[in-house]
């Protein structure tokens, strides 16, 4: 559209994230007449995609650009503009983005690259480009991205200068990377799969994801949203949005930078195991978004969740014209954690009705080679109607008598009368995926397939992962929400003060470790259950401790700087009388002697031996981005050895608590394992939301491990034998 044309649709001005998505008008602020430019491409993507509203080129040294008046200055365009899309060196973008403010401009999208990316001068240009934006009151998209488009047909939108133009759909895309944007775009358009909006944001001055989330949680045109992330702005704010809107739209992320290690030395057994992708595995599951391997994973996920219906279970039914393929279907089925469905006695012989004797009808259902179309339209049908049956995977490899266009009608017919079917029952439709392989001619079919609102897959593990994926999520969207608790009797007041206590670190920039008497004082503080415990310096002071707790007992290591007990020989069991807990208390002092380590202990602690009930771990490490991660796994010596371990970012919710502790393999021996009573998991899951709150209250914790807890059999409770909490000095 020239400057002089007005839009086909009257709409108010513009705010918010609407003047990026849905502006009336766009000026391009570096519009070229060069082309193969930056500037150029995106005023001509503009013009080309039928933006409906005015575009204005920007221009000072050109009068006309792709045969439309352009003018010198932003401030120089008689009309009102609602969007800038800048494309002008670095040094210049301020100044331009100044002068949109000054004009009314209530969006800008900053395609330029050169601020906090290139370092400390690229910083201070982008921290003035968002002082600028924020005192207009305009929203900025950018620096140092691709742009953005929204495929609605009556804004047709593309402020990228990406060559691909996607097909309009349901699903909305955030990319950090605009190199990847680039392949994005191409990739759905390959695979027809719809866009309602896509965003390449940058450097994230101002607009985030946490922001895109929430504009997209209220978009009609978006029912499904993918992420590319980098990084994570403020990661307690995207688990807040994300949990609200998974509740209504599914949010599929990928997640670059997935084997960096750790970047600080822990002495927890929490700290060493929160690897830097920790946290984001945790986040994602507590707040259902479905997180793939690759993007290639999750173009397959958003293909499933754009066409179909969410699975109400994870019982799969496969049919097939081939066995080999049918059972590697089946192995990816299960490997992905789904079953494959027991087909109903009246399905079986409604198929034996129609397929040859040599067919197998269990499911897998193997019609042979020699299957026609309207086989698989039956079986479709037959099989999506079974009440055993939550989804169903159709397989076809092509043989010399059938063309795989009308297997693929065939597909869809059976799955329109199965939904038209289980609708006469008052049933709602189930989720249907397809898989042609190897056949010249494919790919179209199974573009056609997906135009028919059928998802195809060139291979069944591809399906089967995507399912999987789709069946996890389905689960934790039709769970209870949970909530955050918090328990009046935690004395947060009283354990801040035993952290402005303590000591100085053994090193520079290491935690305080508290002592034996401290920690014990901030578990009473939070309402933390332990064991009896009594301090003893001297061999005689551990044998009348022993006395008055009770035999048999534990003796440990009391030291501020030795938080690894077990490594230094410094724990002693299972000791029965007077004698053997002198003999302990030298025996530890000893070792230590041997490692030139006696010189840190503080003493021993005596506790007794409780019999019964499973040790687990619960621990907490604070990350630098996220704040306070928890951690459960089954405890004693060999947590890092199996990790077997889960973990969650706080905060928490009761259902956080409840999902965590059956994360693990571990937890069948918390539901009695050959013959013993089940464990108190409920106390178990008050204690994980007890060092939530406190690892929220007092901040200056840095790592916590509670190793072991004794989790003892139901309504017994459970009780910390040992613990170790640093602190920041």
């Amino acid at each position: 559209m020239s400057e002089t044309e007005s839009p086909s649709v009257e709409r108010a001005a513009p705010t918010g994230l609407d003047a990026i998505f849905r502006p009336r008008s766009v000026a391009v602020i570096g519009a070229s007449r060069r082309p193969g430019s930056i500037g150029s491409a995106i005023f001509k993507n503009l013009l080309e995609h039928g933006f409906e509203g005015p575009v204005y080129p920007v221009n000072p040294s050109a009068q006309v650009v792709q045969s439309v008046l352009a003018w010198p200055s932003v401030s120089s365009i008689p009309g009102d503009v609602d969007l800038a899309v800048i494309a002008i060196p670095a040094n210049r973008v301020n100044a331009a983005l100044e002068e949109c403010g000054r004009k009314g401009v209530r969006g800008a999208i900053v395609i330029t690259a050169g601020f906090k990316e290139t370092g400390p001068e690229g910083a201070e240009r982008e921290r003035q480009l968002r002082e600028t934006a924020r005192r207009h009151n305009m929203r900025l998209v950018g620096p140092n991205c691709l742009g953005v488009l929204n495929t609605e047909s009556h804004i047709r939108l593309d402020a990228t200068f990406a060559p691909a133009w996607p097909p309009a759909g349901p699903v909305a895309f955030s990319s950090q990377s605009g190199a990847l944007g680039l392949a994005i775009l191409e990739t759905a358009g390959a695979l027809g799969l719809g866009i309602s909006q896509f965003v390449s944001v940058g450097n994230k001055a101002d607009v985030s994801g946490n922001d895109l989330l929430e504009y997209w949680e209220h978009d009609a045109k978006t029912k499904v949203i993918l992420l590319y992330l980098e990084s994570f702005g403020n990661p307690q704010r995207f688990t807040q949005i994300a949990r609200r809107v998974g509740r209504t739209k599914p949010i599929v992320a990928v997640k670059s930078g997935r084997t960096r290690s750790g970047a600080r030395v822990a002495s927890s057994h929490t700290g060493s195991l929160a690897g830097s992708d920790t946290a984001v595995d945790a986040l994602c599951r507590q707040s259902g978004v479905i997180r793939t391997d690759t993007i290639e994973e999750l173009f397959d996920v958003a293909m499933l969740l754009a066409s179909q219906p969410l699975p109400r279970g994870a019982r799969v039914g496969i049919v097939t014209n081939a066995g080999g393929p049918a059972i590697m279907a089946s192995d990816a089925c299960e490997s992905h954690g789904l079953e494959l469905a027991t087909l109903s006695e009246a399905t079986l012989t409604a198929l034996r009705e129609f397929l040859p004797p040599e067919a197998s009808v269990r499911n897998p259902v193997d019609m042979i080679a020699s299957a026609r179309p309207e086989s698989f339209e039956k079986s479709v049908r037959l099989l999506l109607t079974d009440p055993n049956v939550d989804a169903l995977l159709a397989i076809y490899v092509p043989p010399i008598v059938t063309q795989p266009s009308e297997v693929a009608a065939a597909i869809l017919r059976g799955a329109s009368e199965a939904a038209a079917e289980l609708a006469g029952k008052g049933e709602p439709p189930k989720p249907i995926l397809s898989c042609f392989m190897g056949a010249h001619g494919v790919p179209e079919v199974m573009r056609s397939l997906q135009r028919g609102h059928v998802p195809s897959y060139p291979f069944p593990e591809s399906a089967a992962m995507a399912l999987a994926r789709a069946v996890s999520y389905s689960r934790w969207r039709s769970g209870p929400e949970g909530h955050e608790v918090d328990f009046p009797d935690v004395n947060s007041a009283s354990a801040k003060v035993i952290v402005r206590q303590a000591g100085r670190p053994a090193k520079p920039g290491e935690p305080v470790w508290l002592s034996a008497v401290e920690v014990r004082a901030m578990l009473e503080a939070v309402g933390l259950p332990s064991a009896p415990e009594v301090m003893a310096l001297t061999a005689g002071e551990a044998s009348e401790a022993a006395k008055r707790v009770g035999f048999p007992v534990a003796v440990k290591l009391a030291s501020r700087t030795l938080t690894h007990k077990t490594d230094v020989g410094g724990v002693m069991l299972n000791l029965r009388t007077e004698d053997e807990v002198r003999k302990a208390f030298a025996e530890i002092g000893r070792r230590l002697d041997e490692k030139g380590l006696r010189v840190q202990m503080d003493g021993v602690t005596v506790q007794p031996m409780l019999d019964g009930g499973v040790e687990v771990i619960v621990g907490m490490a604070r990350d630098p981005s996220f704040g306070p991660l928890l951690m459960f796994g089954l405890g004693g010596v060999h947590v890092e050895v199996l990790k077997d371990v889960a973990f969650r970012v706080c905060p928490i919710t009761d259902r956080d608590a409840h999902d965590l502790i059956r994360e693990v393999r571990g937890f069948q021996l918390l539901q009695g394992w050959r013959g013993s009573p089940p464990a108190d998991t409920l106390a178990l899951e008050q204690l994980i939301l007890r060092v939530a709150q406190l690892s929220r209250a007092v901040p200056d914790i840095l790592e916590l491990d509670l190793n072991p807890v004794k989790v003892l059999p139901g309504g017994r409770g459970c009780v910390i034998l040992d613990a170790r909490i640093g602190v920041r000095p």
